[in-house]
């Protein structure tokens, strides 16, 4: 039987058991990310950003077009402006720049970085947490989202998102708090 080694984004590592001890043995003290050479697994051509063929640096390299970013941050009351490369995801790029954004998961799956656009296109082919129909909205995901133009958005209350989302799949609405039960309920500890 053979051992598949996951590797984060990248291909597995597939290797015999005699092979996997030895691995193990020789590296007790590196962690695997550091000892594994993985190769980037390409599964779609939307993944990868368009280059512009024509257009080349001085050295001869192509160069990547980039955009500028405009996120109002409604909870803290601030706006931040910012330049991102269409092959980089935006909240990356605002992090590399000391902007500090809302985020929890990172790949796509939660609604913590959610927008709203007001202007501008994202693509945002992996961004899983929200739906098709919030995408055909304006909703997009900072955490996987590429600039396709000089965009605009404002970000969204995470709650908010979610119950745009999923609240038609609960029949009675959002649950209202009830202090009083809370505190009978304290009380009882």
């Amino acid at each position: 039987m053979d051992v598949l080694l996951p590797c984060t984004s990248f291909h597995s590592v597939n290797l015999k058991p005699e092979s996997f001890r030895k691995f193990l043995s020789t590296n007790r003290n590196r962690r695997f990310s550091d000892i594994l050479k993985c190769r980037r697994k390409t599964t779609s051509t939307e993944l990868q950003a368009a280059v512009d063929v024509a257009a080349r640096t001085d050295d001869g390299s192509p160069s990547i077009p980039t955009h500028k970013v405009t996120v109002h941050d409604r909870e803290r009351g601030v706006v931040h402006e910012f330049v991102v490369p269409e092959d980089q995801y935006i909240l990356h790029t605002a992090e590399a720049q000391s902007i500090s954004l809302p985020f929890a998961c990172r790949h796509g799956c939660c609604t913590s970085c959610a927008v709203r656009i007001k202007s501008g296109e994202i693509r945002q082919p992996e961004a899983l947490g929200i739906s098709a129909e919030l995408k055909s909205k304006g909703y997009a995901l900072l955490c996987v989202g590429f600039p396709t133009s000089d965009v605009e958005v404002e970000t969204q209350d995470e709650d908010e998102v979610y119950w745009l989302q999923f609240g038609r799949y609960f029949a009675r609405g959002p649950i209202e708090r009830d202090d009083y039960a809370l505190e009978l309920a304290m009380a009882d500890e």
